[in-house]
């Protein structure tokens, strides 16, 4: 018998992968979600958290999750539709859908599995789902797992999605989704224009607030910021991004979530978040709704970022938002601009094809309401010093 077919095959694709500077690997790094990361490079500031409000690790976050697990124990035991239920659950979808504005909101295991959930439920092969060309690819594989029909408009070409809709017309069970602040290139979508088209033609519109819940809109989100609201507007959310703790939340209508309950299989099926997670969760929101000014005060610290990468001469591209991308092309620019960073003291992910598109290697700079006067010195310093190290790399 021959050589066995998968060994080579694995080993055929990673060297592919090597070869086109694709191939990726689990940084070496210790406490990752923390402002200051340890790796064998030394502290580096920690520019590549989602983090963004700095909840986590917190003393309250902290404290909140211990007394959660003293009471509950480690694991909530099974779906919740069997045992794994138990009040602070309750207690924390009742406070994530009053932060939304919202009736009633659905607590599940993390922001790729709420997209899915929600999406094989919401569709079907008499549904028709139109989607930004670059949502999340949780979306995207929610998408493909309902069985709905796709159509993909241009990003945030509302233009687009009209011609799109117009097309479908005739179809009762029309579903638009969008992300609503952009992951990679931390530009918003025009959500008044798409709740408008939604509107005229009643069409369900799903937003996916991941990367703005805590940071726009007092903390409600970019929807609630530009008035998209109504029965006909589901929200994701989570809570492990700006809320500092795990997992991630579907709000919109009482018979909405209810219909979720009901029908999303990554609900039904899947084991309820464990007590630590719903008790940081908890307090996540609950420091949100004291303090709505956390998001805005991180919002002006990103233009302020943005405003000196311009006058260095950086792409940034259309962010509006405390993602700051250095867009830089080639995916090896990328990666030595990622590694003279940490050099001086920065941790700034270099992102790849294909989470963006070929040709559109990054650097991702993902900014956080806990950054000091002295961490943004150390990082402008350390951005002006790429500058001039990258004229003499061509």
């Amino acid at each position: 018998m021959g050589a066995s077919f998968w060994p080579e095959f694995f080993r055929r694709e990673l060297d592919r992968l090597e070869g086109l500077g694709l191939r990726r690997r689990i940084p070496e790094l210790d406490r990752g979600a923390d402002r200051w990361v340890d790796s064998p490079r030394g502290r580096l500031l920690n520019l590549a958290s989602n983090n963004y409000l700095g909840l986590a690790g917190t003393p309250e976050l902290k404290d909140a999750a211990v007394r959660a697990v003293r009471e509950y124990g480690t694991s909530s035991g099974a779906s919740r539709l069997v045992s794994g239920q138990y009040a602070l659950l309750d207690r924390l979808e009742a406070e994530a859908a009053a932060l939304k504005e919202t009736q009633d909101a659905l607590a599940v295991g993390s922001g790729y599995a709420a997209n899915v959930l929600l999406l094989q439920a919401l569709g079907g092969r008499h549904a028709v789902i139109f989607s930004d060309r670059l949502n999340h690819a949780s979306i995207v594989d929610g998408i493909r797992l309902s069985g709905s029909d796709m159509e993909r408009y241009r990003h945030a070409d509302a233009a687009h999605l009209a011609e799109l809709l117009e097309r479908h017309r005739g179809r009762e069970r029309k579903i638009v989704v969008t992300d609503t602040v952009f992951s990679m290139d931390g530009d918003l979508a025009p959500l008044k224009e798409i709740a408008a088209l939604c509107r005229e033609d009643d069409a369900l519109l799903v937003l996916d607030e991941a990367h703005a819940t805590g940071v726009f809109g007092q903390g409600r989100g970019l929807g609630y910021e530009l008035g998209v609201a109504g029965d006909n507007v589901l929200f994701m959310g989570t809570l492990g991004k700006a809320l500092g703790a795990h997992g991630a939340f579907i709000a919109g209508s009482r018979e909405a979530v209810d219909f979720l309950r009901n029908t999303g299989r990554g609900f039904i099926f899947s084991t309820a978040l464990p007590p630590a997670a719903v008790g940081a969760a908890l307090a996540g929101v609950r420091a949100v709704a004291r303090d709505p000014s956390l998001g805005s005060r991180l919002l002006d610290m990103a233009a302020d970022l943005r405003a000196f990468l311009a006058g260095l001469d950086f792409d940034t591209g259309a962010s509006a938002c405390q993602i700051v991308p250095v867009i830089l092309g080639p995916n090896e620019t990328a990666l030595r601009a990622r590694d003279f960073l940490a050099g001086r003291g920065i941790l700034a992910p270099a992102v790849r094809p294909p989470t963006v598109p070929t040709g559109t290697a990054r650097l991702r700079l993902s900014l956080r309401a806990d950054l000091t006067d002295a961490d943004l010195d150390l990082t402008r310093a350390a951005l002006a010093d790429l500058r001039e190290a990258m004229s003499a790399w061509t």
